[in-house]
């Protein structure tokens, strides 16, 4: 692992880690005054929202584990890192937020729209749900500027950074932290449409649409962690200037097959067959391989292990196919 590597490595987990950290301590100071909110004023919206931050703080600090053992060193059991480890604990923080989270939230909706009761005075919900809105936006913003920051660093969109990127916990922080903001809306709807109505029903459907918000952003989560878990390639974008770095390498006739796996946050696995030119034999082939590991690597500090097999090109195949007097 190159030194450069190392460093951005460490910059980007220690930034990520922040980044989760803050999330944590804001849901977890929201989830303790939506729970007084919720039991004072008996709303399910409150208690949802209540339900929805504790399991946002339980997804975080799972987030935190993900990123503490995927920033693990390889070992002898381990050789490719355990950078797969942050997938594995960021699947189960999105599985957290189904069960705590929509889990809830539906179901005790549901109960209120069915078996509702009149609300007591909603002054201090809505007193919390204010300060959860600053709350919040504070640790979204945080999310937010450092997805920018990367996606400067990848010439790409904010959006297309966010759709490319493996640092899970980001990911999780920016969609949870956008579905709170939203759950509070919601919240205060069902609050404000009770008390125009009189009708639990406001209350009960509030709740039944923030489980319905919650369980969206858990299957997404869910979907992409497991597709990081099974061994997901790199970025369509990453794999053609890969290729195209292949390509332009003087040593390079053709790359025959090019394979990409991310290994974890940042950590990336490059293998290829390339045909190298032919005066490229012995001593020289190995050099030749030597510098075009190190242009890859040098180019993308993300690529941490790159496994090249000299392997013949259809030029080189036609070649011999005319030396041995057959059809090309």
């Amino acid at each position: 692992m190159s030194e450069n590597r190392q460093e951005e490595q460490d910059s980007q987990g220690s930034e990520s880690l922040l980044t989760v950290v803050i999330a944590a301590a804001v849901n977890l100071v929201i989830a303790v005054a939506k729970v007084a909110a919720g039991l004072l004023s008996g709303s399910a919206a409150m208690l949802s929202e209540a339900a929805h931050s504790f399991a946002d703080t339980a997804t975080e600090l799972l987030l935190v584990l993900a990123v503490r053992r995927g920033a693990r060193p390889a070992d002898d059991s381990h050789p490719f890192g355990h950078g797969k480890s942050a997938f594995f604990w960021a699947l189960m923080a999105a599985g957290a937020t189904l069960v705590v989270g929509a889990g809830f939230s539906i179901t005790h909706g549901v109960q209120t729209i069915l078996y509702g009761e009149e609300l007591a005075d909603l002054t201090v919900s809505y007193v919390v749900l204010a300060v959860a809105v600053v709350l919040e936006t504070v640790s979204f913003l945080r999310a937010l500027r450092q997805i920018r920051g990367e996606a400067r660093r990848w010439r790409v969109s904010p959006r297309d950074y966010v759709a490319i990127t493996s640092d899970t916990a980001v990911k999780a922080v920016l969609f949870e932290d956008a579905a709170a903001l939203a759950g509070i809306v919601i919240a205060a709807g069902g609050l404000f449409g009770y008390q125009l109505t009189g009708s639990p029903l406001w209350d009960g459907a509030a709740s039944v649409l923030i489980g319905l918000l919650l369980l969206g952003i858990a299957l997404y989560l869910i979907r992409a962690n497991a597709s990081l878990l099974i061994g997901q390639a790199a970025p369509p974008m990453l794999r053609d200037a890969i290729r195209a770095e292949l390509d332009s390498r003087p040593e390079v006739v053709e790359t025959v097959e090019l394979l990409t796996m991310m290994l974890g946050p940042s950590d990336i696995l490059v293998a290829a067959k390339v045909d190298f030119g032919h005066e490229y034999t012995g001593d020289r082939l190995e050099e030749a391989a030597d510098r075009v590991e190190r242009a890859i690597t040098g180019r993308w500090p993300e690529v941490s292990h790159v496994f090249l097999d000299p392997t013949p090109g259809r030029a080189a195949r036609r070649r011999a196919a005319e030396a041995d007097g057959g059809a090309p």
